[in-house]
């Protein structure tokens, strides 16, 4: 079952920091974002944040799942699940990731498209370096697939 969190977001940092590693960035969007969280039996397995960028575009900031349960479709369905449930509200659902071969192809194989970059995103805003899968990210990639 996904459910909306709005109380208590910050309970659910050690699951969001897996796919932002840095506390101050998550605060810059948990607040203003929509919190999503998948639980079967009570123990949430992912969560997801969108938050509304405007000129109806919806953003993933947060997509994150819980180690042991990767690789088995969950964060296939939380995007599915935000996809569906922001349609008809906006034009664009949007996530922005590192150049890693680990979530671009992830992404694209959820029907995401290049949408643009931002130069050096992670090396002027991240107090320290961030590696995924061996590469170094620096820019923003964006991805978006229509609402």
């Amino acid at each position: 079952m996904i459910e909306l969190v709005e109380e208590g977001k910050r309970a659910y940092l050690p699951l969001l920091l897996l796919a932002d590693e840095q506390e101050d960035m998550i605060e810059r969007y948990l607040d203003r974002g929509a919190l999503y969280a998948l639980r079967e039996n009570g123990v949430v397995l992912a969560v997801c944040v969108v938050t509304e960028e405007g000129g109806g575009v919806f953003e993933v900031k947060n997509l994150a799942v819980a180690p042991e349960h990767q690789r088995k479709g969950l964060g296939r369905v939380m995007l599915d699940f935000v996809q569906a449930r922001y349609r008809g509200r906006g034009r664009f659902l949007q996530v922005g990731t590192g150049d890693s071969p680990l979530t671009v192809p992830f992404y694209q194989r959820c029907g995401f498209v290049y949408s643009h970059r931002v130069p050096d995103f992670f090396t002027k805003h991240y107090n320290h370096p961030i590696v995924e899968a061996g590469v170094l990210l620096k820019d923003m990639v964006y991805f978006r697939r229509p609402l």
